[in-house]
């Protein structure tokens, strides 16, 4: 049983890391759209971007499996261009896990992104650097903070969602059956409080860690970056 809880767990923790590294480039530049740019409609792309947040997880994981199944647009175009898979498969775990976690991500990288010091960059600029060294140089580093405090809350988040990956990819042992996905199956068997009562305290434990690391992270850069600039 043992081994069967830890494979649970071990599983949870490449859905949500390949969740994580999934959304993550597009959160950063929807974030910095939304940092930098003025344009018609961003209202709209802000309420998009927090759709998942206000949705029925059951809602969204349907438009992925829509979207995403075999018999999708998007599900048919990936097959046949990469071979790649998402329902009833550990990547649309992924999948639907990165969906529900991008405004977590989006959130933390813009407020970082709209701190950063705009007359940092237009010196290092007017010194010949390009925008793409002004960008490594100053900008990335001094929203580190905020990339890696929404990566981490990304991750907690993707660790224990439920709804969306059960409507999309089922609850498969071995497959698609993640933490939330396990704890759910062990309460409907009379046998599986136990069980579940150990994966909960994993759960528990795992999103604490999880939250005490982005503070932590968030804080340490924070004051190492204020220690530079005085």
């Amino acid at each position: 049983m043992m081994e069967a809880e830890t494979a649970i767990v071990l599983l949870s923790a490449k859905v949500a890391l390949a969740a994580i590294l999934l959304a993550l480039p597009p959160a950063f530049a929807v974030a910095w759209l939304l940092a930098r740019r003025r344009f018609k409609g961003k209202g709209f792309v802000q309420a998009v971007v927090t759709l998942p947040l206000v949705l029925p997880p059951v809602v969204t994981g349907y438009g992925l499996l829509v979207l995403f199944g075999t018999q999708g647009p998007l599900g048919r175009l990936f097959e046949a261009a990469f071979g790649l898979t998402f329902a009833f498969r550990w990547t649309g775990a992924a999948l639907a896990a990165g969906v529900m976690a991008f405004p977590l991500l989006v959130r933390p990288i813009r407020l970082s992104l709209e701190a950063v010091d705009r007359g940092l960059e237009e010196a290092a600029a007017t010194l010949g650097a390009s925008r793409l060294v002004v960008f490594l140089t100053v900008t990335l580093p001094l929203a580190l903070p905020g990339v890696l405090a929404g990566a981490v809350l990304g991750f907690a988040k993707a660790l224990g969602e439920f709804g969306a990956t059960i409507t999309f990819v089922s609850n498969i042992p071995g497959e698609t059956q993640t933490l939330s996905l396990a704890i759910y199956a062990l309460l409907q068997s009379p046998t599986g409080d136990t069980a579940a009562l150990r994966l909960i305290i994993v759960s528990v434990l795992l999103a604490l860690a999880a939250v005490l690391l982005s503070e932590w992270v968030a804080r340490r850069l924070t004051e190492r970056g204020g220690d530079g600039r005085a």
